[in-house]
């Protein structure tokens, strides 16, 4: 526990990632700080008005479950970019190759030799025992080996040089249609931004999802594999993002009944007759895939398609019981899944992590929770959480009483300083925290990452959580070429 407490950043001073101490751009960022000064109020509240206008005309909504209704909403988007260094972007998207590659042999060795529990690296009873590992998938060999074929990784910053880990997103990670659809906007509204920096471009990914699909399809597959994209439906809140890839990609969007499994195959309805299907895009969680061997009360799913899995008749990706690689108590063992299985030491680190099911860590929690920010292991999309210092004595307290009912379902991690970024409110600009989502795309023949990623803005003064469903908004992520930052710092 006391490494622990010796790995936590210093607390609280939030790294500016525009200006420095004394107000001055940082090295890179003279341009954009240049801009800001120069861009008349009244013309940057209309074109944030245009931009809002534009998302709704296109569509793109997110669905807040547990609201009544589940009212469709925008996402808050914030017309001032997030700009990192070529150097930055090197260096994260080597720490990302690295993570991934760890989480895949980590997948493939808990549901085969598990030769990194029997070395006594991570808990037995951490993977067998948890609700996200599936006894279904022992001993099934997946094309190339590959269980998440799209991560991903949730980061944040608390200085020049300091990018932590915060979560690793294994099953159905969303939000790159925004990554890209944000781009689209600000190429749009401000030209004239553009034409100050070397942005590296990121509308290839559509282009680099279909590769990698393609590279992961079953021996089986005869000639071109057939991608297709499988989702729950209209009512999914990400919904629009999978039209979105289907369209981009150029393969079909189907749901559950527009399949069918026959002759160890799997099949799509057509208007010219069945056709098999590849490769499998799915954004339907594991209990609900199939009603044969899973939830049987799923309609969303396809009968059957667990076994022409497990004859490797189909790809499905990400892999089925994936899961297990992106709880947030496995998440504590990821560094050591890069030793074990790589040889290597972890570029990106992660945030210090107690686990409430070990006795120290438990009694630490409980003793600090006004100073830790506290979520349950199975919890996604921000609901769920304690943030110690925000919330009030009754808040804190009531939270202990559900931690001492089952402290197994529970991690904590100290209240980190993440990293601010002005954004473009109702009175002009103001430091608001983000955090960042890469995707990184496994295929059968390399790792793909497109610059950037999903920069998730707090559009609440003071927040740290930067969730979608939580009032979140989104910024557009510029990652500058080698030729916009030469004066920029080398990243250690």
């Amino acid at each position: 526990m006391s490494d622990k407490v010796q790995d936590t950043p210093a607390q609280p001073v939030f790294f500016d990632e525009l200006v420095q101490p004394d107000g001055r751009p940082r090295k890179g960022m003279e341009q954009l700080a240049e801009w800001m000064v120069q861009a008349p109020r009244d013309m940057l509240k209309i074109r944030q008005t245009e931009a809002e206008a534009l998302f709704r005309r296109i569509g793109i909504t997110f669905a807040v479950y547990g609201e009544g209704g589940d009212p469709e909403r925008l996402i808050p988007f914030d017309i001032v970019p997030r700009i990192l260094l070529a150097s930055e972007w090197t260096f994260l998207s080597k720490g990302l190759e690295q993570r991934v590659k760890a989480l895949n042999m980590f997948l493939h060795d808990v549901y085969h030799d598990r030769n990194i529990i029997q070395a006594g690296k991570i808990p037995e009873r951490l993977v067998l025992q948890n609700k996200a590992y599936l006894p279904e998938m022992r001993g099934v060999d997946v094309p190339s080996g590959i269980y998440t074929h799209i991560a991903g990784i949730d980061l944040v910053r608390t200085g020049p040089e300091e990018f932590y880990v915060l979560e690793d997103n294994t099953r159905t990670p969303s939000g790159v249609s925004y990554m890209l659809q944000n781009r689209e906007v600000m190429m749009r509204l401000f030209p004239d931004l553009f034409g100050r920096h070397q942005v590296a471009p990121v509308d290839r990914y559509p282009e680099e999802l279909l590769a990698s699909l393609q590279s992961v399809a079953p021996k089986t597959c005869d000639g071109e594999p057939t991608v297709a994209v499988l989702s729950p439906g209209l009512y999914n809140s990400a919904y629009y993002e999978h039209t979105f890839l289907a369209d981009k990609m150029g393969v079909e969007l189907v749901e559950g009944q527009d399949l069918f499994v026959k002759d160890n195959a799997v099949f799509m309805r057509t208007t010219g007759g069945p056709k098999r299907v590849d490769v499998i895009y799915r954004r339907i969680d594991d209990d609900f895939l199939d009603p044969l061997a899973f939830r049987a009360d799923s309609s969303l799913g396809v009968p059957g398609i667990m076994n022409v899995y497990r004859a490797g008749g189909v790809t499905l990706a990400n892999a089925v019981g994936g899961g297990i690689a992106d709880d947030k108590a496995i998440y504590m063992y990821v560094p050591e899944m890069i030793r074990f299985y790589l040889g290597e030491e972890p570029l990106l680190k992660n945030v210090p992590t107690y686990w409430c099911a070990e006795d120290d860590d438990y009694k630490y929690v409980m003793d600090h929770l006004d100073e830790l920010v506290v979520k349950e292991v199975a919890g996604s999309g921000g609901y769920g959480m304690l943030v110690g210092p925000k919330a009030t004595p009754d808040e804190r307290a009531a939270y202990a009483l559900r931690i001492q009912a089952n402290p197994a379902e529970f991690i904590a991690q100290p209240t980190l300083a993440l990293s601010t970024c002005p954004t473009f409110v109702a009175d002009g600009y103001a430091p608001r925290h983000l955090d960042l989502r890469p995707f990184v795309l496994v295929g059968a023949d390399k790792v793909r990452l497109v610059p950037g990623g999903l920069t998730r803005v707090a559009m609440q003064s003071g927040s740290l959580v930067v969730n979608s469903s939580q009032g979140g908004g989104t910024k557009d992520t510029w990652v500058l070429e080698d030729g916009s930052s030469k004066n920029g710092g080398a990243h250690a």
